[in-house]
């Protein structure tokens, strides 16, 4: 199953049989998914999707054997929670990743919301990064998104990878990266070029740091 949020991807004669009777297991008994979720990566392969930046074959199965759940809302929040706790790395980005594919089924709602939160508590860019795809863009509140997007600026994770900027950047959210550009500015430090942008399209917030540009501060020249 190929949907906007899971691409499209092209597998082994042997990988296709395995994915068809793992997500037909599932569809008849959830608790197969435990051992089968584990297994896609060797059962699958876990190179990555031609075309699909940040995409591998065994995140993109794992997001269909997701999708085989019959359970829905909490229930399937919980399931997916319990994954993710006791997954490794490459299986929690797999969680996370399905998060918009699950939603857009009508599956999940809001029950995911403890997934991403916890991911982005993590120093993992990864899992951050993930964390803040389209669900959690859709679904975090206004504070926990703005606290996210900041999160992303300390660690390093390119603000083009955040999903939702475009609606919620909001002048709230450009009050604080100005807050952080001016902290980083007063000791010396280099601000990174992706939070300009964000700054610049709210000029009254931008009061304190028009001053250090107009000093020539020489990590100010974004």
């Amino acid at each position: 199953m190929t949907t906007s949020y899971v691409p499209g991807y092209a597998l082994s004669e042997e990988g296709a049989r395995w994915l068809r009777a793992s997500t037909q297991r599932i569809r008849e008994d959830e608790g197969a998914l435990a051992a089968l979720f584990p297994a896609a990566g060797r059962a699958c392969g876990r190179g990555p999707i031609p075309g699909e930046p940040g995409w591998t074959v065994d995140q993109a199965v794992r997001a269909e054997l997701l999708l085989a759940l019959p359970s829905t809302g909490e229930p399937l929040g919980k399931t997916l929670f319990d994954l993710y706790a006791h997954g490794d790395a490459a299986e929690r980005l797999a969680v996370l990743k399905a998060l918009p594919a699950l939603a857009a089924d009508g599956k999940l709602g809001d029950a995911g919301l403890p997934i991403v939160r916890d991911a982005l508590r993590t120093n993992d860019a990864r899992l951050v990064e993930a964390a803040l795809g389209p669900y959690g863009a859709e679904h975090l509140p206004d504070h926990s998104y703005r606290q996210a997007v900041l999160k992303c600026v300390f660690i390093g994770v390119p603000l083009s990878a955040v999903a939702g900027l475009d609606r919620r950047a909001d002048e709230e959210l450009a009050r604080m990266l100005a807050d952080y550009a001016q902290e980083r500015l007063m000791a010396g430090r280099e601000v990174p070029s992706d939070v300009w942008p964000l700054v610049d399209s709210h000029p009254a917030v931008l009061t304190k740091v028009r001053a250090l540009l107009a000093e020539g501060h020489p990590h100010a020249s974004a």
